[in-house]
């Protein structure tokens, strides 16, 4: 059974950081491209990160581009979202997605989705 789990969100301070993990079971992460989506109380779901299976590709929202970066270990099977300099704007669920054909900022693309990680920005 093909599956995605989030962890490493948490309570952090601004200025902060956190690095959130995607770990993937019952399939590898090799040949499929990931995203990072984020879900704030009373919004709608909005990307943030992909990265490219193919030729390693980045990208990234313009509210969080130089904070933040997205990285892979095909190895250990997991995606990374290293989040720097957070602010209480980011607070939302994160989510990890795949996607089997390219990256796309686009929830209605994605083909498999985590239960998400809580992430929430405050002094």
């Amino acid at each position: 059974q093909l599956q995605l789990v989030e962890s490493g969100g948490g309570l952090v301070q601004p200025g902060g950081s956190l690095r959130l993990s995607c770990a993937a079971s019952g399939f590898t992460l090799d040949y499929y491209h990931i995203g990072w989506f984020r879900q704030a109380p009373g919004k709608e779901r909005e990307g943030v990160s992909c990265i490219s299976s193919s030729d390693g590709s980045t990208y990234y929202a313009d509210s969080v581009k130089g904070r933040f970066t997205i990285s892979r270990d095909n190895a250990k099977n997991t995606v990374y979202l290293q989040m720097n300099s957070l602010k209480p704007e980011d607070t939302a669920v994160y989510y990890c997605a795949a996607v089997r054909y390219y990256c796309s900022g686009y929830v209605r693309d994605y083909d498999y989705w985590g239960q998400g990680t809580q992430v929430t920005v405050s002094s």
